[in-house]
């Protein structure tokens, strides 16, 4: 006689349906320990991320080991384990950057958690009952997981943000909550491999900094010259776009981002951020036809004879736009503008280092172990394309110190972060997009992105 089949409750359809939300029930718990910000100094915050994620890493997969032996659910929330011990150290990193503004962290940590995990949750109800629209960005998740994210994530962000303040509340806050939220959302979806617990609080946290920087007073007191600036921002950009695809530097949707990134770079300083914004383009596409022959013999050329697409132009032009609209509507002018040119040296160094040095050096190192590799690997970094890098950082950063754009010290801190910036980009080659986990774009916006951000929290010092 056959032994009866051992069942076990995720056997059953509600079961299941129990066990495959239990990872997006332990993001959702990760919230609680963000209710103590209230009380605690940035210190005492620091060593809770850091006991968070030594109970992320040690206590709980042993709790989750028990948990499918007893019922065989443990199995995905193991899996969903790593995302918290790095959601746990990426909260440490936030309180770090922001000790002297603790409701960001307290607001990415809510928005990280609560958002993300009834988003996922939403997912995981769409696919076994309701289907749901694709978004058109990424098949594999829906309409009903983005709105979800938004949804719960600024109401978390906006409660522990007055939480943690004291404050009452306003619109103000909760629609910078809401666009943070947003921003959240859009780096929760995109159809990267990194773990969105990493993403999310990053982009959320330093977007509400920002935002919340923005003063109705500054915008109005830079009125009165902004009506002929966006005319002259708009005329100016359509020109320089339509020169560019028509010299085939561009491809089409490079001259339509590059056209709108343009304008706002424009706005922020007028003609005088509009020419580094020049100087970068007329030396990375130069840099870039240099020994193209002989790059694309051995197959290390750009695509498209080295016209940039609008991935190219987001990536390496989204947060120096970002920044200068900062400029015209923040207090902070100086500070906006040093991490502006900082945005704009990073991706010219990591332009030109790639492109001399694919040109000139046939050999390279990883920059991780400096074993020998191939020049134009990911990560991979050459004499000569460093030296040049550097080289074009500083072209950037002396065209904006003649226009007075920056100036003393400022300039040396945003040169600085440029360098620092284009060492990361190399080293999230070397780790990540040479893995698949993202994309060259991903690594390019990450390394200006960082850039303008060290550079900012140096000068708002």
């Amino acid at each position: 006689m056959m032994d009866a089949p051992q069942l076990t409750p995720a056997d059953f359809p509600a079961q299941k349906l129990a066990f495959s939300l239990n990872p997006w029930i332990l993001q959702i718990t990760l919230l609680l320990p963000a209710f103590l910000l209230y009380c605690l100094s940035w210190l005492e915050t620091a060593g809770l991320c850091i006991l968070l994620l030594l109970i992320c890493r040690y206590v709980l997969p042993q709790l989750l080991n028990s948990a499918q032996a007893v019922g065989g659910g443990g199995r995905d929330l193991f899996h969903n384990n790593s995302g918290a011990v790095f959601f746990a150290a990426t909260l440490f990193v936030l309180t770090l950057a922001f000790h002297r503004y603790l409701p960001i962290v307290a607001a990415a940590w809510g928005l990280t958690a609560l958002g993300g995990g009834m988003a996922c949750a939403a997912e995981t109800l769409g696919r076994s009952r309701w289907g749901g629209k694709r978004l058109p960005f990424n098949s594999s998740k829906s309409w009903l997981s983005f709105c979800s994210f938004v949804v719960f994530g600024a109401p978390g962000a906006w409660f522990l943000l007055l939480w943690t303040t004291s404050s009452e509340p306003s619109g103000r806050t909760l629609l910078i909550c809401l666009a943070g939220a947003l921003v959240g959302a859009g780096m929760q979806h995109v159809p990267i491999r990194l773990d969105s617990r990493v993403t999310v609080p990053l982009a959320s946290a330093s977007f509400i900094f920002c935002a919340g920087l923005i003063s109705r007073t500054s915008f109005y007191e830079n009125l009165p010259f902004l009506g002929i600036r966006v005319v002259l921002a708009v005329g100016v950009n359509l020109a320089f776009a339509l020169l560019a695809l028509a010299l085939h530097q561009v491809s089409r949707s490079g001259a339509i981002a590059g056209f709108f990134l343009g304008v706002a770079i424009y706005m922020g300083f007028g003609y005088k951020s509009f020419l580094i914004l020049l100087v970068f383009f007329i030396f990375g596409s130069g840099c870039t036809r240099l020994g193209y022959a002989s790059k694309r013999a051995r197959s290390i050329a750009e695509r498209r004879a080295g016209a940039r697409t609008w991935r190219e132009a987001v990536a390496n032009l989204l947060p120096a736009a970002f920044f200068s609209f900062l400029v015209i509507t923040t207090p902070y002018q100086s500070a906006f503008l040093a991490a502006f040119v900082a945005t704009l040296a990073e991706a010219a160094g990591d332009t030109v280092s790639s492109e001399i040095g694919k040109w000139l050096s046939s050999k390279a190192w990883l920059i991780t172990s400096f074993k020998p590799v191939a020049a134009g690997e990911d990560g991979a970094i050459s004499l000569a394309g460093t030296v040049a890098g550097f080289g074009a950082s500083m072209l950037i950063l002396a065209a904006a110190y003649v226009l007075g754009i920056v100036s003393g010290w400022l300039a040396v801190v945003a040169l600085a972060a440029a360098f620092i910036g284009n060492l990361v980009d190399s080293f999230l080659g070397a780790t990540l997009e040479c893995r698949g986990l993202v994309t060259n774009g991903i690594v390019n916006f990450a390394g200006t992105s960082l850039a303008g951000a060290i550079a900012l929290i140096a000068a708002l010092r």
